[in-house]
This record gives C-alpha cells, sequence and structure tokens, in this order.
C-alpha cells in the first residue's frame, strides 16, 4: 500500500516552484492590465484576465484576492526599481548623483511592461480600486525604505530620523512617478525618461538629508 501511494505521489504534477509562482504572477498582471487598458477595469471580469492568461479561475483566485490587485506584480516593479538602487548605492557617493548613473523606473523589464506600470498609475486617478492598490504599495515601500536607509544613517528602522527620511524619499518618488505618468500619455520617449531621473533626482536632493561615508 505504501509503495503504490509512493508511486502515485511521483506520478502527480510537480510542486511550483517560487520563481515559477511569481511568474506566474506577473504574466496574469500583464494580461490584467492589458484588459483594464483595453475595456476599462468594470467590464473586465476575473473569468476574461484567467482565460487570457491561460490560467485557471481557481489559480488567479489562489494569486490574487481581487481583480484589481492583479496589477500588484508590476507595480510593484517600480518599487524593486528604487529599492534596487538605494542597496547598491555606494557609500561614498551622494544618492541623487547614483540615482542619475543606476535608476530606472521598472526593474528588469522591456520597455512594454513601463508603459504597463504607467498606464496603471494614471488608471488609478479614476479606478478607487486600483488608487486603493497602488497606496497600499507605496506604504510597504516606505518601510522597505527605511530598512534600508536605517543601515545607511546607522540607526534602528524605527528612529523617527529613519523614518521621516524614508517618508519624503517615497513622496518624492511617487511625485514623480505621477509627473511621469502625466508626460507620456503619447508614449515613452528616452529624453522623457532622462528628465525624470533629473527631477527625482533634484527633488531627493531638496527634501531628503541622506548621509554619505567617505
Amino acid at each position: 500500500m505504501v509503495e503504490r501511494n509512493d508511486r502515485r505521489t511521483r506520478r502527480g504534477r510537480p510542486p511550483v516552484s517560487d520563481q515559477q509562482r511569481q511568474q506566474q504572477r506577473l504574466d496574469i498582471s500583464r494580461h490584467a492590465v492589458r484588459l483594464f487598458r483595453e475595456q476599462g477595469v468594470a467590464a473586465t471580469s476575473g473569468e476574461q484576465i484567467a482565460r487570457a492568461a491561460g490560467v485557471s479561475e481557481r489559480t488567479l483566485w489562489r494569486y490574487f484576492r481581487s481583480k484589481e490587485s492583479c496589477v500588484e506584480p508590476l507595480l510593484t516593479k517600480t518599487i524593486d526599481a528604487f529599492q534596487a538602487v538605494l542597496r547598491t548605492w555606494p557609500y561614498d557617493v551622494e544618492l541623487p548623483e547614483h540615482l542619475r548613473a543606476a535608476y530606472t523606473p521598472v526593474l528588469d523589464s522591456s520597455g512594454s511592461d513601463i508603459e504597463a506600470v504607467l498606464a496603471v498609475v494614471r488608471m488609478t486617478h479614476d479606478e478607487p480600486a486600483l488608487r486603493a492598490v497602488y497606496l497600499v504599495l507605496r506604504e510597504r515601500a516606505e518601510s522597505a525604505f527605511a530598512d534600508v536607509l536605517a543601515e545607511r544613517m546607522g540607526m534602528p528602522a524605527d528612529e523617527l530620523e529613519v523614518r521621516m527620511q524614508a517618508a519624503a524619499t517615497n513622496a518624492a518618488l511617487r511625485a514623480a512617478t505621477d509627473h511621469l505618468v502625466s508626460m507620456t500619455t503619447e508614449g515613452i520617449a528616452p529624453e522623457t525618461l532622462h528628465e525624470h531621473r533629473e527631477r527625482l533626482a533634484d527633488a531627493l536632493r531638496r527634501v531628503t538629508r541622506l548621509p554619505t561615508r567617505r
């Protein structure tokens, strides 16, 4: 009996790795955003998203609590991109200068992903449910930024000075992203991304007081 059970277990579908799961969530997110852009959020159903992504509805709802939350994987890429810049920030370089050299709005993605992310942020201005998802992610981002800045500043992450700097950094990134959205209604040009980096770097120079270590 034990041998039969073992054989049945071995014949089953192999478990999905974390990497495969994250990739599948990102694929679903891309299809959801495409449908939202084409026909609107209200007119798009979970069934349509699942069918477009080639997954079952059961899989869709296992990964996402609502159809609006399907945008999370793409939006998270903007936060990951900025966090990656913070983590690779050299100790002898000021953050604005490092941003000018290393920052990209979306981490490890194609131009179509950048357009999709900006389209979602644009839709959050008129779609309260998408706005709620976006603001929750921004709140999580602030905590993530605080962890990185705490190490940089040599303070605990819950220190008021660290939290203030993380909040200012998060606010500057959000404002710069909203400005980028307003500049890209007709598409994204390389000079537009360059201007975005410059504006973000200048904003951080004005609103934050982040140390360098020489």
